[in-house]
């Protein structure tokens, strides 16, 4: 976490500085219409600054990947800087429209309209005769971001339907990208601004053009066929295991995959549920949580075609730490099922403590992770929520001997393991210490 709240401070704090190293602000006097400029000026870069990085985000770049710790967290950046860019466009849209509708009410006295300056430059010549129509197109752009961001915002809106909307976004980006470049200050291009803005809208547009293509992960596709299904009908999980017929890179347990069971449907992201044994093999257990993921057990068959995409995710249990404590609630034990299996066959020599929390219990599929626990030297403790009540720190603390000087591994619900972070660390647990899955695509 610690690494995306300051990117996201880096990129308001660094746009905002190279705004106000080039504008006029804070040596001009006071003037209500000059204030105005300035402040439709800032919201507007830092709008257009915020939605392209969140457009370079969405590429799923391996790079942007690693320098935040996971694609999770990359995604957590992304939906800030979304939200974060609607809110900037609609504080934007009202300095721009506001001061003209309070000159229309008698509120203010519009100022004496200087006539446009008469640019020699081609470029900023062509952009001077732009400005109607980008006026246009930014409003109507704008209307649209703030249809889509807020679909995108409203959990119930089906995830189908979510898959296709957001899409369009890109479409807008790209005509909110010309809206921007034709109406930046003409003084901002010769200043560090300019020229910072252009390669960040830049980047935006190659972004936006890689979504509408659909080449977003394309070097990362692999595909393969079903070949085993096995539902635990008392928790609504299913097995839903894969042999590869194209190349796969390999994956470490704690990563992710983009399934793809149906193109009408989209990718879901699923943790990759088995260690990497070279073999061409793997399986995902997914829970029937949703509507979509309610109907596997029903619609997919073996034999089915898979498109997979990935590896994705950073939640690589390393560290220096000789103990860790994994803590899964509910399908959270996915990442931790792969990592037993990795260590059945390449033990670390940690001491490693499981708390399966579970509100669900079914038999056979806690028969399956006792065993493989034992084969892979974890002590595991299992929590029934109606029976035990729910997990707290001061459990894992009491039963854990040494536990402040371990690492603790968290996968599950987020407000849950926003409390175990909470309460660890206020018993002297290093938050660097407190590792947690933000797997939370929307």
């Amino acid at each position: 976490m610690k690494n995306i709240r300051l990117a996201y401070l880096l990129v308001f704090a660094l746009l905002a500085a190279l705004w106000l190293a080039a504008d006029p602000l804070l040596s001009a006097g006071y003037e209500f219409f000059a204030l105005r400029a300035s402040l439709v000026n800032l919201t507007g870069i830092l709008a257009i600054g915020a939605m392209s990085v969140a457009m370079l985000l969405a590429t799923r770049s391996v790079t942007i990947e690693s320098l935040l710790g996971g694609l999770d967290k990359s995604y957590r950046l992304h939906k800030w800087l979304g939200v974060t860019a609607l809110v900037l466009s609609v504080v934007h849209w009202l300095w721009a429209k506001a001061p003209k509708w309070m000159v229309g009410w008698g509120w203010l006295e519009r100022p004496a309209r200087k006539p446009p300056v008469e640019q020699t430059d081609a470029v900023l010549r062509f952009f001077q005769s732009q400005r109607g129509l980008a006026e246009d197109i930014g409003e109507w752009a704008f209307y649209a971001a703030v249809v889509l961001i807020a679909l995108a915002l409203v959990k119930r809106f089906p995830y189908r339907h979510f898959f296709r909307t957001h899409r369009l976004l890109a479409v807008v980006y790209l005509f909110l990208a010309f809206h921007s470049l034709v109406l930046m200050k003409f003084g901002y291009w010769g200043a560090a601004v300019g020229p910072v803005m252009a390669v960040l809208i830049a980047g935006g547009v190659v972004a936006a053009v890689v979504s509408l293509l659909r080449k977003v992960g394309h070097g990362r596709r692999a595909v393969g066929v079903i070949d085993e299904l096995f539902h635990h009908e008392d928790n609504r999980v299913l097995k839903v295991a894969v042999t590869l017929k194209s190349r796969w890179p390999g994956h470490e347990a704690g990563q992710f995959a983009f399934v793809t069971f149906d193109r009408d449907e989209g990718p879901h992201p699923f943790t990759i549920s088995s260690a990497w044994q070279g073999d061409g093999r793997m399986f995902f257990l997914i829970k029937g949580i949703g509507d979509y993921t309610a109907t596997l057990p029903a619609t997919l068959k073996v034999g089915d075609l898979v498109g997979i995409e990935g590896p994705y995710g950073r939640f690589a249990f390393g560290g220096d730490e000789k103990r860790q404590i994994w803590v899964a609630g509910g399908i959270g034990v996915t990442p931790f099922i792969a990592r037993m299996q990795a260590l059945e066959s390449q033990p670390d020599g940690r001491s490693i403590d499981l708390f399966y929390s579970t509100s669900a219990p079914d038999e056979e599929f806690i028969r399956r992770v006792t065993l493989l626990a034992g084969r892979a030297g974890v002590r595991l403790h299992v929590r029934v929520a109606d029976r035990d009540g729910r997990l707290t720190a001061a459990q894992i603390q009491a039963e854990v001997a040494g536990w402040d000087a371990s690492s603790v591994w968290f996968c599950g619900p987020a407000g849950f393991g926003e409390t175990l972070r909470r309460d660890f660390t206020a018993s002297g647990l290093s938050p660097d210490d407190f590792h947690q899955e933000l797997f939370d695509m929307r």
